[in-house]
């Protein structure tokens, strides 16, 4: 494959783009069981940040409704003080070189923690390597928002194994549909695009329930990131108590509804602030989900990864470059 014979090399967005099914079939063909069960562990914790730390929130949510013991997702330096002996461990950093997911490192194995590992390299391999802990490799190249389809799979996997589930059916499934579909799902993308395009500059608000909540936060991420612009998510129920109070007039926004369909009264609630969004003559787009699963979340990624480069691209800017982030990282350095 190109990233794995070109390690030095920048994969652009469009290439991860159009070889995301490879990202999947990668961690398939790559992964082995762990040999942890959840009877040991009394909860687990994923640590990671960025396009690492968003394939552990996604993976949380897709056992929501199945996981035996409470899992919980840390963008931080340290764990929750109930860590220790008993929780499992997730940490994902596709540099392995992230600050904040090694200072979790070190406090996970300051706590006993049982400790797990995914990264391309970097120090995080190099620390687990040197205390004989499971590591799972990830191929390298890519910018770490284009390497989701790594560290989700692979999140899905040691989650699927740890709670007695099968998953590898439902990842080939996902990975065969994508290439099935990927050309209707760029024109998808394309349609989408076309639909914000005269208000492009606006910023992105996605309203969702919570099983969506990591999905809408993964497109805030992207249009952050890849186009430059204000994104923001805002969770059903929880803000019909208080943002549906910010809209009694028309908003300079590009609002995404996104309900999975799952929660009667939340359904509800989506046709009422559709209705009072559309009052004030405000750009919505609802987003159908014919049904709700795996395949779901991967097809509205993926849609939507296209849709901030489309739009990166209308706005001129450059979607390979985080430079504040870059010159950020700069002064940690120096302080």
């Amino acid at each position: 494959m190109f990233a794995a014979k070109n390690q030095h090399m920048v994969i652009n967005h469009e290439y991860a783009l159009d070889h995301f099914s490879a990202q999947i079939d990668y961690a398939l063909q790559h992964y082995s069981d762990h040999g942890y069960r959840s009877s040991a562990f009394h909860h687990v914790v994923i640590g990671g940040l960025g396009g690492s730390g968003i394939g552990g929130r996604l993976s949380r949510l897709a056992f929501n409704s199945t996981a035996p013991i409470p899992v919980e997702v840390y963008s931080e330096y340290s764990l929750p003080a109930y860590a220790g002996t008993q929780t499992l461990v997730i940490l994902c950093s596709y540099s392995g070189n992230t600050e904040e997911t090694l200072a979790m490192y070190a406090d996970a194995r300051k706590r006993g923690c049982t400790i797990l590992c995914v990264a391309a390299g970097g120090t995080l391999k190099e620390l687990a390597q040197r205390d004989g802990l499971k590591f799972y490799e990830i191929e390298g190249g890519y910018q770490p928002r284009m390497a989701l389809g790594y560290g989700f799979s692979f999140q899905l996997l040691i989650l699927s194994d740890l709670f007695g589930m099968d998953m590898p059916a439902q990842l080939r499934a996902v990975s065969n549909r994508l290439r099935d579909e990927q050309h209707s799902l760029k024109a998808k993308a394309q349609s989408l695009f076309q639909f914000f395009e005269h208000n492009i500059q606006h910023k992105f608000v996605v309203v969702c329930d919570m099983a969506f909540e990591a999905a809408a936060v993964r497109f805030c991420q992207q249009i952050q990131e890849n186009a430059k612009g204000e994104a923001f998510v805002n969770v059903l129920p929880e803000a019909n108590h208080n943002v549906i109070e910010s809209y009694y007039d028309k908003r300079n926004t590009n609002f995404i509804l996104l309900n999975s369909g799952l929660n009667v009264r939340t359904n509800i609630r989506f046709t009422f602030l559709a209705g009072i969004l559309a009052e004030q003559g405000n750009t919505v787009f609802n987003y159908e989900v014919p049904q709700f699963d795996l395949w779901a979340l991967f097809e509205f990624i993926y849609v939507t990864d296209w849709l901030s480069i489309l739009a990166s691209n209308a706005k001129g800017v450059n979607n390979m470059e985080v430079g504040i982030i870059m010159r950020l990282k700069n002064h940690l350095e120096q302080a």
